[in-house]
C-alpha cells in the first residue's frame, strides 16, 4: 500500500465533524446515531459517573479484532482516526475495505474513559489510570474492557494511544509522530512467538509510514508492567499493538498525526487481513529506534538571565478551557541544553531576557506568555497550522 493511495483515502474518509484535542462522548454521539443504522453497536456498560461505553462491531470474518481508545481520556487523537478508518469500511466499492470485513471481526470501543475524556484528563472520574488497573481492576471501566476481552477472545488488539510531545525518534531532532509498542509479556522481555507476530505487524506500518514521515517513527519502551493492559494481553499470548499518537511540527491540535494514524490503521488491518502472519519478519521492527527524550516546546536559546548566559525550556500545558484545549507556556528548565531541541526555537543572541510583567521573576514552574529580549517583545504561544 503506498501513501499516495492512503493520502486520497484520507481526504475523502475524513470525519468532518471531529477536530481538535477535545473529543468527549458528546461529540460522537451523533455518530454512534448514525452508524447505528448501518453497522452493530451496543452500550456495554458504564464508566464510574456513569456515562456509556459503547461497542461498534464490523465484519464478519473469522480473524478477531478488539481496538479501544481514549483509556486516557485526553489522548483523543486516534478516536478521530478510528472514525476516519471506520468511513472508509463504511464504503462497499473499496476493495481493501471488503477484504478486511470479509476476513476481520472488528471489535471497537471508541472512548474508554468517557469521564476523563469530558475532564480532558489522563485519569477517570476516581482518578485512577485505568492502564495502571489491568491486574485489580478496581474501576467500571476497567471491568468492562476486562469482560469484553474474555468474550472477544481477540487474535489481535490494539491499545491507541497519544504521548507528549517530549519524544523524539532516536536520539534526534526529529518528532516522534508516530510510535509504536509490541508490549513484553514478562520481565525478561521476552521476545515470544505472539510478540513476533505484532512486530512483524508495526514493521509493515514502519514500511509504509516512512514513506510520508521519514525517521518520524519511534519504538516505545518495552519496559515490563502486569498492571499496564498491553502488557498483561502480552502475558496471555495475545498478539498486542500500541499506537502513540505523537507530534508533528506546529501540529497541536494533531490532525497531521491523525492522518497517519489513520495510515497505519488502514496498513495494519489490511495486512492482517490479507496475510497468514507467522512473526518470521519481525526482526524490521528492531529497525525503528527506540524512543527519545530529546525535546521541548520551545527552547529560547543564548540568553542572559542574572549576568548568566543559559538557556531556557518551555513547554505547554494542555488546560481545558469550555469545549477546547489551551496551550499555556510554562519554564520547566534554564541550563545548557546543548543536548536538547526545541519545536520551536528563539536565538537570544546574548541579549538580557525580561519577563513582560516586570514583577514576574523567570523562574521554572512560572508561565511565560510572552517575554523581551532587551527592547524586542516576542510571543511563545504555539504556532498554528
Amino acid at each position: 500500500m503506498d501513501s499516495k493511495t492512503l493520502h486520497s483515502w484520507y481526504n475523502t474518509y475524513k470525519e468532518k465533524s471531529l477536530s481538535g484535542r477535545y473529543i468527549p462522548q458528546d461529540n460522537i454521539s451523533p455518530l454512534l446515531d448514525s452508524l447505528s443504522l448501518l453497522i452493530e453497536i451496543e452500550q456495554i456498560g458504564v464508566s464510574e459517573n456513569d456515562l456509556p461505553i459503547h461497542l461498534i462491531k464490523l465484519g464478519k470474518g473469522q480473524k478477531r479484532l478488539l481496538l479501544w481508545s481514549q483509556m486516557h481520556g485526553n489522548e483523543s487523537t486516534t478516536t478521530k482516526a478510528l472514525f476516519d478508518f471506520i468511513n472508509l469500511l463504511g464504503d462497499h466499492d473499496n476493495n481493501v475495505a471488503k477484504s478486511i470485513l470479509n476476513e476481520c471481526t472488528l471489535f471497537i470501543v471508541p472512548i474508554l474513559s468517557p469521564d476523563g475524556a469530558k475532564r480532558y484528563t489522563r485519569l477517570n472520574f476516581n482518578d485512577v489510570d485505568l492502564n495502571r488497573d489491568a491486574q485489580d481492576k478496581t474501576q467500571k471501566e476497567s471491568i468492562v474492557l476486562d469482560k469484553l476481552i474474555h468474550k472477544v477472545k481477540p487474535d489481535f488488539a490494539f491499545n491507541l494511544h497519544g504521548q507528549r510531545t517530549i519524544f523524539s525518534a532516536g536520539q534526534t531532532n526529529l518528532p516522534a509522530t508516530v510510535s509504536f509498542l509490541s508490549p513484553a509479556g514478562d520481565q525478561k522481555r521476552s521476545i515470544t512467538p505472539d510478540r513476533k507476530i505484532a512486530m512483524e505487524v508495526i514493521a509493515k506500518m514502519n514500511d509504509v509510514l516512512q514513506q510520508s514521515i521519514p525517521n518520524q517513527v519511534g519504538r516505545y519502551d518495552d519496559g515490563f508492567n502486569i498492571n499496564c493492559v498491553g502488557d498483561t494481553l502480552a502475558n496471555k499470548g495475545i498478539p498486542t499493538v500500541l499506537f502513540e499518537a505523537g507530534h508533528y511540527i506546529n501540529d497541536y491540535e494533531r490532525e497531521i498525526t491523525r492522518e497517519y494514524i489513520f495510515y497505519a490503521m488502514v496498513t495494519s488491518i489490511a495486512y492482517i487481513a490479507k496475510t497468514t502472519i507467522t512473526g518470521n519478519e519481525f526482526k524490521d521492527y528492531f529497525l525503528i529506534p527506540e524512543n527519545g527524550k530529546c525535546f521541548y516546546d520551545v527552547i529560547i536559546r543564548d540568553v542572559v538571565l542574572n549576568e548568566k548566559k543559559v538557556d531556557i525550556a518551555v513547554q505547554y500545558t494542555e488546560q481545558l478551557d469550555v469545549d477546547h484545549v489551551k496551550f499555556v507556556p510554562k519554564i520547566v528548565k534554564i541550563d545548557d541544553l546543548q543536548n536538547f531541541y526545541g519545536h520551536r526555537e528563539i536565538i537570544g543572541k546574548n541579549k538580557v531576557i525580561r519577563n513582560e510583567n516586570v514583577t514576574v521573576e523567570i523562574v521554572p514552574e512560572v508561565e511565560l506568555l510572552k517575554f523581551y529580549l532587551d527592547s524586542e517583545l516576542f510571543s511563545i504561544e504555539p504556532v498554528k497550522r
